[in-house]
């Protein structure tokens, strides 16, 4: 007889691997940096790198480093980890006695659920909100890949890779035709005026007002994100076939495959963005309206990045396993010491560290809220998405000590999983 039900709840402490969550407390880090531009609503923005043009050279460097090593780097990173998540509750599952389809089955209302909070996310708090553009791809990704084979991930991963660097190569040559058109040209300053990056919903002083504004730029973001950039459905085939292989949960299997792909795609990943960055900084020249040429190059040097970023966790988590091996303990901050234990609390519970970004932000630096933005430049901007990032990390570190699960997982799950059955008292 086939099993239609659940035979198990969601992960428990101990079956959680080092790396996974490290990547993602760390990550949570570099999300809180990324978004740094979109709240400085007051400033005007470059048209290749949306960062302020008009900034101190403190500024400048700051510019340069997070183009270089952040700018659309986290979310394919964070992608892998979402489809590597998929890929371990499945196998859990399945495990345990639960059938294919209704392993399957979970994992799509989950997707759905992912979608929702995004929704609610960006209505209430932030425009650019990225769990709506994972529960999009996720649905999609399941329903036509989860069961295929390994090759078949392979093959429709370089597909899609494929059509995205032919896409970049013809951004590329419109780009150099574009240059060629003066900047005083009507149609130029046309073009430039039009691909000016904007944070509108963050400049509306009424906050009714900025719900519409936010879902608008969501909506249009999650599509893009989700599905047209081909990013992340690269990543979650990528994460399938590695899931599958549980390369994360096992690094040390798997290290000399680690090594090369950290090294390739961290170089990848830093050295695509640098004409952005040095275009954004004044060493090079590239009119506004062809400077719109950087971002498909981002879109794909980033997915290299991301995937050396996961490597380079992965390798990280291969040092904690075996600190663990040595030296057991059931607390992370002594197992793997202050810092990893700490960022892996955090890691722990994503999702709730993730909307509580937003929580500590949108309300202090939107105009709708204290407009606090408009006085701030990228250093200190940057200095303040730290200090965001290090409260969440004492917040995480509280709910460790205590015991406590984050509530936004807490509620997920249980939307997931339904209510947890009690087992009869024993007479």
């Amino acid at each position: 007889m086939t099993t239609t039900a659940l035979t198990r709840g969601p992960v428990q402490a101990a079956e959680r691997s080092p790396a996974p969550d490290l990547a993602r407390g760390f990550m949570l880090l570099l999300i809180a940096i990324a978004n740094t531009p979109y709240y400085l609503w007051a400033s005007t923005m470059g048209s290749g790198a949306s960062h302020p043009v008009d900034g101190s050279a403190l500024d400048k460097v700051v510019d340069f480093l997070i183009i270089t090593t952040v700018d659309l780097r986290t979310y394919p990173m964070f992608a892998f980890l979402f489809g590597y998540g998929m890929m371990q509750l499945y196998n859990r599952q399945v495990s345990s006695g639960t059938s294919e389809k209704a392993a399957r089955r979970l994992l799509q209302k989950r997707n759905w659920l992912l979608l929702a909070f995004g929704f609610v996310h960006a209505a209430l708090l932030w425009m650019g909100d990225v769990l709506g553009a994972y529960g999009l791809a996720g649905l999609l990704m399941v329903w036509l890949f989860f069961q295929v084979k390994d090759r078949t991930l392979i093959v429709w991963t370089s597909v899609f890779c494929g059509l995205l660097t032919i896409g970049t190569v013809f951004a590329l040559i419109g780009g150099w035709f574009l240059a060629q058109i003066p900047a005083d040209d009507p149609m130029a300053r046309s073009i430039a005026a039009d691909l000016a990056p904007t944070s509108d919903s963050m400049a509306v002083t009424s906050y009714l007002a900025s719900i519409g504004e936010r879902l608008t730029y969501w909506t249009l973001g999650t599509f893009l994100q989700g599905l047209l950039s081909l990013v992340v459905p690269m990543m979650l085939l990528l994460a399938f076939w590695a899931g599958r292989r549980r390369i994360l949960e096992n690094p040390g299997e798997h290290l000399p495959m680690l090594r090369r792909v950290a090294v390739i795609g961290i170089t990848i990943g830093w050295l695509g963005p640098l004409p952005s960055a040095l275009d954004h900084v004044g060493i090079i020249d590239v009119p506004d309206h062809a400077a719109v040429v950087f971002y498909p190059v981002q879109f794909l040097t980033g997915f290299f990045g991301g995937l050396g970023y996961v490597a380079l966790f992965g390798l990280l988590g291969h040092r904690l396993a075996q600190r663990r091996t040595s030296a057991p303990s059931r607390n992370l901050l002594v197992t793997d010491g202050p810092f990893a234990g700490a960022v892996q609390a955090v890691g722990k519970r994503s999702l709730t560290c993730y909307l509580l970004q937003s929580v500590l932000c949108a309300p202090v630096l939107a105009a709708w809220g204290l407009g606090l933005g408009q006085y701030l430049s990228s250093w200190s901007m940057l200095l303040y998405a730290v200090l965001v990032w290090g409260l969440t990390v004492a917040f995480a570190v509280w709910q460790e000590q205590t015991g406590r699960r984050g509530p936004a997982e807490v509620a997920l799950r249980r939307l997931v999983y339904g209510k947890p059955v009690q087992a009869p008292a024993a007479v």
